[in-house]
């Protein structure tokens, strides 16, 4: 398991005890304390499980609006907490996060809800983000990253297509 992909079960798993116990700020720091602690004492990269959690936190309003509108037959309370978690985390990296690629932030949450949700929740989270998804791209709101994962796609597309054509002169 990837340390980036452990950091968001860790945040998951946090998120989930912050939900289910009332979501009082004051205990969100002891919180991922505890997690550490308990399940990954080990694990070195404390930072981005801490951003990624004050991301959502700063922006959950906003990220709930976003689950509330492309998860249009589910009420948010209505919602599983695993799930929940899982797509407050994935809106936020899919549409918050610059850093963070389109593709890993919607197949992360995607493996995230396979471990951790129900049967029907990889497919769900899945609906959720990709709808999302696809409405930013279709209103040209593209990140960067994203954009610079394509042109070095194609410059590699490019650099094989002219590897091909000096292939065939020979």
């Amino acid at each position: 398991m990837s340390n980036r992909h452990l950091a968001r079960t860790i945040a998951m798993q946090s998120l989930f005890l912050w939900d289910f116990s009332g979501k009082e700020k004051d205990s969100l720091e002891t919180i991922i304390e505890n997690i550490f602690k308990n399940f990954a004492p080990q694990f070195d990269d404390h930072g981005f499980v801490e951003n990624l959690i004050k991301g959502i936190v700063d922006n959950l309003s906003e990220i709930d609006r976003y689950i509330t509108k492309y998860a249009t037959e589910w009420p948010l309370d209505q919602i599983t907490i695993v799930d929940r978690s899982v797509l407050r985390i994935g809106v936020y990296e899919l549409v918050f996060d610059q850093d963070i690629p389109a593709k890993v932030a919607i197949n992360e949450a995607i493996e995230v809800a396979k471990a951790f949700g129900s049967e029907s929740s990889g497919r769900f989270v899945n609906g959720v983000l990709g709808a999302i998804y696809k409405k930013m791209v279709e209103s040209g709101e593209i990140k960067k990253k994203d954009i610079e994962i394509e042109d070095e796609k194609l410059s590699e597309e490019e650099k094989t297509e002219s590897n091909e054509k000096e292939e065939e002169k020979k």
